[in-house]
């Protein structure tokens, strides 16, 4: 049986690190705390590289409109 892909996300609530692709090329890893219809996200331990450099964010809502894909990561 197949699954939806927001029983997929409730999977991944447990706290486990997940990766989320951005339009614009960004990319954030953190663990989801949280989402609604939307796609809108919250992380918790959010971070980013930039330019070869990790960014810590902490706690960060990141809007559905923006969110290209989302992904399982392994810290």
């Amino acid at each position: 049986m197949s699954k939806r892909p927001l029983e997929i996300l409730d999977q991944v609530l447990n706290g486990q690190p997940v990766i989320i692709a951005l339009k614009g090329g960004r990319e954030i890893r953190g663990i989801l705390q949280g989402y609604d219809v939307h796609l809108n996200l919250v992380l918790d331990r959010a971070e980013e590289e930039i330019e070869g450099q990790v960014e810590k964010h902490g706690t960060v809502i990141v809007r559905g409109d923006n969110v290209i894909y989302i992904s399982p990561s392994i810290e």
